[in-house]
C-alpha cells in the first residue's frame, strides 16, 4: 500500500477546520450571554463558559441539610454540631479524593479524640463506597449525600472539599485536596 502523506495532512486540516466551525456555531447558538449556564441541578456557573468553582463559605454557619447513614437513615447536619469537626466531602470516583483518604485516616488516628471527623460521600449510600474508604484506612464516621442536598447547600462544584467547623457550627476554613501535613496544620491552627 502506497502512503500518501498529502492525503493524511489534508484530512487533518479539514477535520481541524470542521471542529472549529462546529464549536463556533454551537457557542453562538447558546442562550443569552447574561443567563447562567446550568450543567446539573446542583451547579450553576455565573458566567457562561466559566469554570465551576466552589462557593466561599468560610465564616458562615454550616448549612442545614440532611445526609444519610449507610443504612439510609436521615441525619440533619444540625445534629453534627458541638465539637470541632472536619468534614471531608469525597467520592470514590474522584481521583484527588482517593489520594487524600489515607492521609485523613492517619490524622484521624492522631486527633480523633479531640476533633470529630466525618466523611460525606457525594454518592448514594452503598457497601461499595463504605468498603472503598475502609480499604484506604478510614475508620471515622461516613455519611452520604446521594441526593446532593448537602453539596448544593454548601455550593460545591469541584471535589474534594474539606470544611473545618467550630463547635458552634461556623465554617472556619474551607479547602480542596489536602495532605497529612497541611491537614494537621489546619486542625492545629483553626480548631484547637
Amino acid at each position: 500500500m502506497k502512503v500518501r502523506p498529502w492525503l493524511l495532512i489534508g484530512s487533518l486540516i479539514v477535520s481541524a477546520v470542521a471542529s472549529v466551525a462546529i464549536g463556533f456555531i454551537i457557542a453562538r447558538s447558546q442562550n443569552d450571554a447574561d443567563s447562567p449556564v446550568v450543567l446539573d441541578p446542583t451547579l450553576t456557573i455565573a458566567q457562561p463558559g466559566g469554570i465551576p468553582t466552589n462557593d466561599l463559605v468560610e465564616g458562615t454557619p454550616l448549612p442545614n441539610a440532611t445526609i444519610q447513614t449507610l443504612a439510609g437513615d436521615d441525619v440533619p447536619t444540625s445534629e453534627l454540631l458541638g465539637n470541632p469537626m472536619v468534614i471531608n466531602v469525597w467520592g470514590s470516583t474522584c481521583g484527588p479524593c482517593k489520594k487524600e483518604l489515607p492521609d485523613f485516616a492517619k490524622v484521624h488516628k492522631a486527633y480523633g479524640d479531640r476533633v470529630r471527623f466525618i466523611g460525606v460521600d457525594y454518592l448514594p449510600p452503598s457497601d461499595r463506597e463504605e468498603q472503598f474508604a475502609r480499604d484506604k484506612g478510614v475508620q471515622y464516621e461516613l455519611l452520604y449525600d446521594g441526593n446532593g442536598e448537602f453539596v448544593a447547600a454548601v455550593g460545591i462544584a469541584a471535589f474534594p472539599v474539606t470544611l473545618f467547623v467550630s463547635p458552634d457550627g461556623t465554617i472556619v476554613q474551607q479547602t480542596g485536596q489536602l495532605d497529612e501535613a497541611k491537614l494537621t496544620q489546619l486542625i492545629e491552627d483553626k480548631l484547637l
